[in-house]
This record gives structure tokens, sequence and C-alpha cells, in this order.
């Protein structure tokens, strides 16, 4: 239990109330302290920081996607040797200067981060939640959580659809940055594309039902981040040229 205690007071000191703090920041600064436009700042601030992490974990998914074909191939020439077939890979990987978890590392980076920012957005922004603010952060007079016509400390169904649909257009973008050049008689091929179409469909609908019982805070810093994920991955795509 101290160490369980001693964890969550470390990330409340380390992540929580910082990005609490900066949120409150937003809030006295924008003109009306509008809560809305602080959540939207804050989420913007928080990407650009974890740009570069964003961007070594899809350059990593499009360095597996361009060897998967040879992964496959070592996969049918040693699949009675497992053995063998790990040496393979392990040499493969050697020579690709590929690293199978350094798209996973970004993420860890990141996890924290979020977190942090769900909770807050769970929590709000009442007078209980102002104890955590730093002596130099001035109390905002009143927060205002009325956003473009949505009230943000309430759920939302037709803002919850809204952000699944982006979530669609965010994940078919982020598939499309694995070449489609895999072999369509493996199994294991068609089973990751079976996976992918899932993916495709699922996150969205999962999105929705998730908001749907949320404030629509949640959802706001949701559609914020989904929309600059499909512009990093836009970007990243052009770039590269992916076919």
């Amino acid at each position: 239990m101290f160490v369980l205690s001693g964890i969550g007071e470390f990330f409340k000191a380390v992540f929580y109330q910082p990005l609490f703090n900066l949120l409150i920041l937003f809030c006295v600064f924008i003109p009306g302290q509008n809560l809305g436009w602080a959540i939207i700042a804050l989420t913007v601030v928080s990407k650009i920081l974890l740009y570069p992490s964003n961007q070594q974990a899809l350059k990593s998914q499009k360095a597996m996607g361009e060897i998967q074909p040879l992964v496959q191939a070592i996969q049918k020439k040693y699949k009675d040797d497992k053995q063998k077939q790990a040496e393979e890979m392990l040499k493969l990987y050697k020579e690709k200067n590929f690293n199978p978890f350094s798209g996973f590392a970004p993420l860890l980076i990141q996890l924290p981060i979020f977190i942090a920012l769900y909770q807050i957005f769970i929590a709000g922004v009442g007078q209980e939640q102002m104890n955590m603010l730093y002596s130099f952060v001035p109390r905002p007079d009143q927060i205002s959580q009325m956003f473009l016509g949505l009230d943000l400390s309430k759920p939302n169904m037709i803002f919850a659809v809204a952000v699944g649909i982006a979530q669609y257009f965010q994940t078919k973008t982020s598939l499309s940055i694995t070449p489609k050049n895999l072999d369509k008689d493996d199994k294991a091929a068609q089973f990751s594309s079976m996976m992918q179409n899932y993916t495709l469909y699922f996150f969205p609908v999962l999105t929705v039902m998730i908001l749907a019982a949320l404030p629509s805070a949640v959802g706001l810093y949701w559609m914020t981040t989904t929309i600059f994920a499909i512009g990093q991955n836009y970007l990243f795509f052009k770039k590269n040229k992916i076919q």
C-alpha cells in the first residue's frame, strides 16, 4: 500500500498537477476564461512536445511494413524449425537495423501524459481541484464550460459520434502507413489484414461508447488529439510517399 501510495503521489506531482496548472493558466489568459479553448491549447501543446516520439512510432510502423515480406519468407522457409526461424529473424533485424520494440518506447512515454490529461478532464475544474494550483498561478474568476453550444461538463451523444467518425479517419490514415505489399496467400498476412479491418471499425465504435458516458471535455480532448494525429499521419504519408 505504501508503495502504491508513493507511486500515486509521484504521478500526481510529476504529471497531473503540472498539466492541471497549465490548463488553468490557459483558462486565465484566454478571453472569457473558456475551458474549451484551454483544452484545445493544452492538447496541442502536449502533442507538439510528443511529436518526435510520435514520429518515431510511425517510422517503426513503416519499417515493420517494409520488411514484413522478408519476415514472411523466413517464416515460410523455416516453418518446421523454430530455432532456425528465430535466428534468421534476428539476422534480418540486424541487417536492416530494425528494432521490433522501437515502436513501443514512444507509446510508453506518452501513456502517463494521456492518463493525467484524461483524469484532469474527468475530474473537471471545480473549486476543490483549485487546491492543486501552484502559488504563482492565479485562480480564475469563473471558468466557462460552454464551448460552441456544447456543455463540456456533460456527455453529448452527437459529439461522441462526431469524435468516433474522426477516429475512423485517424485509424484509416494510420493503417495507410503500412505498405500493402504482403503475401495474400500467407495465413499470417490474411490474419493481419483481418485485424486491421477489425481495428478500423471497432475503435470508432468503442470511442463512441466510451465518450457517450463521459463529460464532453474528454471528447474535446479526444477530438483535438485525433485531428492532430490525422495531420501528422498525412504529413508522414506525404513525405515518405507510401504506396
